[in-house]
């Protein structure tokens, strides 16, 4: 057996050890290294662009947006970034000239010497602004996107309702931290190829873009995926940017050309998780059942619209969270603002959707009087159930057993009580969140992508895994040959994984939306069962059996059950002259509809639910809070590595601890003021206590072996739980997050405040 066993990852010792190659430690012949002069203002007119006298410019390569030789656009959903601006500049950090050098030192010097002459125009910096319409960035009312959901009369609902809550929530921007820089190098070969290679998530998405600003066909751009250290979405759409610096650079300069981010660049000029405004009104009988829910996000897009659609698609239909609610009405938008523009990060809008639903729920227990687990178990969805798009969930619907399991295993109720009312200068609080994520693209998504994944045999009985998806520390070079194995009944020694290289291996679309598992893992399973079938009608032909005749097993062809011969003997009669190569596409599960304009259907073929218990221990001199205890009980369907399932859950916890505790960026003016480690701040080993984790395999029937996503899924429930649990030790309700010491004395006045009203 391969699947369900923690293998060793195969990555680990090159990672360990140093072996490793990452963008930067690459040094090609000839290669100069690229800067990039950025605008230091939110919104301008360019007027001018001076380059110093008293540099001397012959030493190195300018490139501005007039080299371009097709569109100057970053081609992705709605194509209105610029690669390089032109005439505006609608934020701090936007990339307006380009210079190469022989070395770094020169071409940092450079752009010291280059100086933008601006007229500045009024800033839009929140969302507030955008919405007040006063400045126009995009259309006529600044929204990039909106959706609405409705199911049943929410305003009939709510006047019925025995019992109606309010809650306004917010939350800011979160970086993602990776702990590799942005970095690419760009060759153009002698024969006009346009070869990159760099840090990357979606090598892809990068062919696209580069095609369409060079004007190349297919086969004249090359991706190449180097190692890569972490993405988490911010090396999904961002690094189509970097590389086309890199390659306008590589091209007018003729060598090769590598452009790596310090951290402070990497800090002002890469996308962040979208700030969000998120207000619910819920409507709920006398016995605590929600008949009603009214819900309103607007999500904080930037300055360009990115991926900002499909992250608002997704956190909008997620906004009730895990619950059944007969009549509820969810709109959400998106704007435009004069800062640097957010994208894809980890969660995908999921974390401010499920940040503000939980705390909902939590809100409704403490005005109403209901139990948090009591409340929640009586309104989670369950298999059968429907959720807000009209999705009936038909299978694998795990919010009893992960629920259940994080009460039993963190004694959840009993603490709870334990911990109210409690005096002292050091208060310990606990809290729960119960959450789900939807795995795969939204909708007719992978239906639109239809994913490509192969494999080939070659004559020393090898296989070859073929596949976009790509490794950004997450284990797919791990897990996909552990699937081969299983399905072939084959030992891991005998399968390779051939490089990310977009001239070598079919696009299996990008790696993102915890779809790489559960979605192209089942087209890498799809494409091994395909070569069993290929060599069983070629074994059947060359032995003159009928191919119902010969069956395989563990490595051995058999008719009846007499042996005909084993994997190696067929690599050696088949495979001499080329190797065997068997593809396959992805073919959505039976039944699945989904209707784009309505937004109603199979919103995602099955969902992951998890349910997490933090206790935390509050100074009531200082309000620092100390992580005691972190618990997390996730649904993943089948765990086809257990070490590294775990793995994931933990990295996304803390993460979404960060989130919710620590993380916070601070502007001023459209800048950026933290943009180093010192003053951003992110949890260490030594603000995480040790974490447990507990799996609970549901199987998925269309899922490799019964897998689902799990990527994302731990990044939703930390915040939430964290916050609950310092509102359980102090009393202060927090509704915006980071739950920094200042908002949680905040809370707490303005809790005396209301109480001394009364």
């Amino acid at each position: 057996m391969s699947v369900g066993t923690s293998v060793t990852r195969r990555d680990a010792q090159s990672k360990v050890t140093g072996q490793a190659l990452y963008v930067d430690d690459y040094r090609l012949p000839n290669m100069w290294y690229g800067a990039t002069v950025r605008s230091t203002v939110p919104h301008a007119r360019i007027k001018n662009i001076h380059y110093s006298p008293n540099f001397d410019w012959s030493q190195v390569v300018i490139c501005d947006y007039r080299d371009i030789p097709g569109r100057n656009l970053v081609a992705l959903i709605y194509d209105d970034q610029p690669l390089l601006a032109e005439s505006i500049v609608r934020h701090v950090g936007e990339p307006i000239v380009l210079v190469a050098a022989p070395s770094k030192e020169l071409a940092r010097k450079a752009t010291r010497y280059v100086t933008i002459e601006y007229e500045e125009l009024p800033a839009v910096l929140t969302i507030e602004e955008s919405l007040a319409r006063k400045q126009k960035l995009f259309g006529e009312d600044n929204i990039f996107k909106s959706y609405t959901i409705t199911r049943g009369n929410v305003d009939e609902a709510l006047a019925s309702a025995d019992i109606v809550v309010e809650g306004t929530y917010r939350v800011g921007h979160q970086e993602q931290l990776y702990i590799e820089p942005n970095g690419m190098i760009a060759t153009v070969q002698a024969d006009g190829t346009l070869l990159v290679q760099g840090s990357l998530q979606c090598p892809y998405y990068v062919h696209r873009a580069l095609k369409e600003l060079f004007e190349l066909e297919d086969d004249k751009v090359v991706v190449i995926q180097n190692t890569t250290g972490g993405g988490f979405g911010g090396k999904e759409e961002f690094p189509s940017v970097v590389a086309g610096h890199a390659a306008l650079l590589a091209r007018k300069a003729g060598r090769p050309v590598k452009l790596v981010y310090d951290r402070s660049e990497d800090f002002i000029a890469s996308t962040k998780r979208h700030p969000a405004i998120i207000r619910h009104r819920t409507g709920l009988t006398r016995d605590g059942r929600l008949i009603a829910a009214e819900i309103d996000l607007t999500f904080d897009g930037g300055a360009y619209c990115t991926l900002s659609p499909v992250v608002l698609s997704r956190g909008v239909i997620h906004a009730l969270g895990p619950y059944n609610c007969p009549n509820v009405r969810i709109s959400g938008r998106v704007v435009a603002t004069n800062t640097p523009p957010n994208g894809a990060f980890r969660g995908f809008g999921v974390p401010q959707a499920a940040f503000a639903a939980e705390m909902q729920m939590e809100r409704i227990a403490q005005v109403a009087g209901f139990s948090p687990v009591e409340l929640r178990r009586k309104n989670m969805l369950r298999e059968g159930d429907t959720t807000v798009t009209g999705q009936i969930l038909n299978y694998s619907v795990g919010t009893a057993q992960v629920l259940d399991a994080a009460i039993e295993h963190s004694d959840y109720l009993n603490k709870l009580q334990i911990y109210r009312n409690q005096t002292g200068s050091k208060r310990r609080g606990i809290g729960l969140s119960l959450y789900y994520h939807g795995s795969g693209f939204t909708g007719s998504g992978e239906e639109k992508i239809k994913g490509r994944a192969a494999v080939e045999f070659d004559k020393e009985a090898r296989i070859r895994i073929l596949t976009g998806s790509t490794e950004i520390g997450q284990g797919t070079r791990t897990i996909f040959p552990q699937i081969v194995a299983e399905e072939l009944g084959i030992d891991l020694a005998q399968i390779d994984f051939e490089e990310s290289n977009t001239a070598k291996v079919p696009d299996s679309g990008p790696t993102v939306a915890s779809r790489t598992c559960m979605v192209v893992g089942s087209v890498v399973q799809k494409a091994a069962a395909a070569l069993k079938a290929e060599l069983i009608r070629r074994i059947a032909l060359s032995c003159s059996l009928p191919e119902e005749g010969v069956s395989y097993k563990r490595g051995i062809f058999y008719h009846q059950d007499q042996p005909l011969m084993t994997l190696t003997e067929a690599a050696a009669r088949f495979c001499q002259h080329s190797p065997i190569r068997t593809e396959a596409r992805y073919s959505s599960p039976p039944g699945i509809k989904w209707d784009d304009a309505s937004y109603t259907g199979d919103a995602y073929p099955v969902y992951a639910y998890a349910a997490d218990v933090v206790e935390v221990e509050v100074d009531m001199d200082t309000y620092e809070v100390k992580l005691i205890s972190v618990l997390t009980v996730s649904d993943v369907g089948k765990a086809i590595n257990p070490r590294l399932a775990e793995g994931q859950i933990e990295g996304g916890t803390v993460q979404a601890l960060g989130y919710g505790l620590y993380e916070e960026v601070f502007w001023k003016d459209g800048h950026m003021l933290n943009t180093r480690l010192t003053n951003y701040i992110i949890p260490t080993a030594l603000d995480i206590p040790d974490l447990e984790t507990i799996l609970i395999e549901n199987p998925y029937p269309y899922g490799p072996f019964g897998a689902k996503g799990i990527g994302e899924l731990p990044m939703d429930g930390g915040a939430p739980a964290a916050v609950a649990a310092i509102a359980n030790a102090t009393g202060a309700f927090i509704t915006q997050l980071p739950a920094t010491p200042e908002r949680i004395l905040e809370a707490l006045c303005q809790s005396k405040h209301l109480s001394d009203s009364l």
